[in-house]
């Protein structure tokens, strides 16, 4: 099974989505770098709660999480599709941490998720985002390989 790195990405502003610049530009220069995954992991500290959160959505929506930005922003959307068989890869090895996880089947991409990944898979047609609380949920080693991509989201910008 293919072992891709994963990336610590912050998703910085909200605005990026609408105004990329810089960013944008270094994330076209990444998709274009690294092996195409066949999903991706998100870890986001926009998911708190007493235990790790999995998403195990099939349609995961684009949750507007934030307020006080231009109308524009809140009409965006990323329509990539969810992994449930993942998901639940991740809840049995969680479990197998002894972590007692949560799966909630509608939970979807928080703008820590999907800011970023719009920039990064603008096409939106890579299965996953699977958002997992990073506090509780990061023994993901177990995880990876199999082609699947983990993102976290960076410090600076998320704790």
């Amino acid at each position: 099974m293919t072992r891709l790195p994963s990336l610590y990405i912050s998703h910085g502003s909200p605005m990026t989505a609408l105004q990329p610049g810089q960013v944008g530009e270094r994330l076209a220069d990444l998709r274009q770098a690294l092996p195409r995954p066949r999903a991706i992991v998100v870890a986001s500290a926009h998911w708190l709660g007493r235990r790790p959160l999995v998403s195990g959505a099939v349609r995961p929506p684009t949750i507007h999480d934030v307020g006080g930005f231009p109308a524009p922003l809140y009409e965006l959307d990323y329509p990539a599709p969810g992994e449930p068989a993942l998901a639940q890869q991740i809840m049995r090895r969680l479990e197998q941490a002894g972590l007692h996880p949560h799966l909630d089947p509608q939970r979807g991409f928080d703008h820590g998720v999907w800011v970023p990944l719009r920039l990064l898979y603008p096409d939106a047609d890579i299965p996953g985002g699977v958002a997992v609380d990073p506090a509780r949920a990061w023994p993901g080693a177990p995880v990876r390989g199999g082609g699947v991509r983990w993102r976290r989201c960076a410090m600076t910008a998320c704790w």
